[in-house]
């Protein structure tokens, strides 16, 4: 691995740079939390070598909106779920604007 390969991952939201220590520290939480949420299938983190779990930013966020729920009172299950169907509902409308765009553009095409 070159130098270049690694300062490359600083900009990968996808890439597990962050302990469950550092990623619970992060945001205000336990690390409790963060197993709990892993068990309600709302992230899964991937594992070192050593076995221990690793997190990447785009999860951090997905437990950060997942801890804004349950501090508002919402159970930890509720807010898994409420945040799966959030990002389902993002993905149909991004889905149903590309399809109005094709549609547009062969209308106009015809």
């Amino acid at each position: 691995m070159t130098a270049d390969d690694t300062f490359s991952r600083l900009d990968d939201d996808d890439y597990p740079a962050y302990t469950m220590g550092r990623a619970a520290e992060m945001l205000g939480t336990t690390q409790g939390f963060l197993r709990a949420i892993g068990e309600h299938r709302l992230i899964t983190p991937l594992r070192s070598e050593g076995g221990h779990r690793r997190y990447s930013r785009y999860q951090l966020r997905i437990a950060a909106r997942a801890r804004e729920l349950v501090d508002q009172g919402t159970p930890i299950e509720a807010a898994c779920r409420i945040i799966v169907l959030e990002d389902q509902l993002e993905e149909a409308q991004r889905l149903n604007a590309e399809h109005r765009r094709s549609a547009a553009r062969h209308t106009a095409a015809t």
